[in-house]
């Protein structure tokens, strides 16, 4: 802190604030932080492992919002959760074992994937949301293996990177798992606050935190999780998606230019 201008103090704050609500309504809210926190001069393995602690407490509201939803897929969620607390873990200690310099390789491609994702949400939610009439007709056709080996595999992501992981585990859960879309949402954000939560154990106990950054955003993303999912109604989120999904693209050529 000692080290950061007002500028960046402010830059980190907002940051934290509009992540949490564009969290609440389209997601993608780490392709804002985890460049601020760059820019406030911490190193990219750094930046990540303080970005996923500080945005855990903005998740926290989705479950809460989709609680009528979760009714009867306890069963879902037990069988679930060991596989994705086991590809967080593997996830995290691999960012954590592996050199940074494979970090710095990986993460411009990682924020593009994870903006292209962002921006390809719609496509994905309306091919998921066509299959729910066949989900009226044929509700066995759930695929428990290839649900856990697709959960496992987006929670290894999610322990490593995380970025717009809750697209992934929802075309993950609409691929092998036949139910309403809403239904579906609600257990992704069970599933997805799961995954940040043990990697939040894991940095916060080996990683290199940066828990002043975490004091800052942590409270904020929180109040922006809470205000975005009061205002989520009045916003178009395909506009709001476009442009952090355009903000990534930039944000992954910055990154590309500046690491490589």
């Amino acid at each position: 802190m000692d080290n950061l201008s007002a500028g960046g103090i402010i830059l980190l704050a907002v940051s934290g604030l509009l992540a949490g609500g564009i969290n609440a309504v389209a997601g993608g809210g780490t392709l804002l932080t985890f460049p601020a926190l760059i820019a406030a001069g911490l190193s990219p393995v750094t930046a990540n492992v303080t970005n996923t602690v500080a945005l855990v407490p903005g998740y926290v509201g989705g479950i809460a919002g989709y609680r009528h939803e979760l009714d009867g897929q306890h069963a879902r969620i037990r069988r679930l959760l060991p596989f994705a607390f086991a590809g967080s873990v593997l996830g995290a200690v691999l960012l954590l074992t592996t050199s940074e310099r494979v970090f710095k390789l990986l993460v411009p491609i990682l924020v593009f994937v994870a903006a292209l994702l962002l921006v390809l949400q719609p496509v994905i939610q309306r091919r998921l949301s066509s299959s729910e009439s066949e989900t009226v007709q044929n509700t066995k056709r759930d695929h428990d293996v290839a649900t856990i080996i697709g959960v496992f595999l987006a929670a290894i992501y999610g322990g490593y990177f995380g970025g717009v992981l809750g697209v992934i585990l929802l075309a993950v859960l609409g691929i092998t798992t036949s139910d309403h879309l809403q239904k579906l949402n609600a257990l992704k954000s069970v599933l997805q606050f799961a995954i940040n939560i043990v990697a939040v154990v894991i940095f916060a106990l080996w990683g290199p935190v940066q828990w002043w950054t975490v004091l800052l955003m942590a409270p904020l993303s929180l109040i922006g999780g809470w205000i975005g999912a009061r205002v989520a109604r009045g916003l178009k989120p395909s506009v709001l998606r476009g442009v952090i999904g355009a903000y990534g693209f930039v944000c992954a050529a910055i990154l590309a230019f500046a690491l490589y």
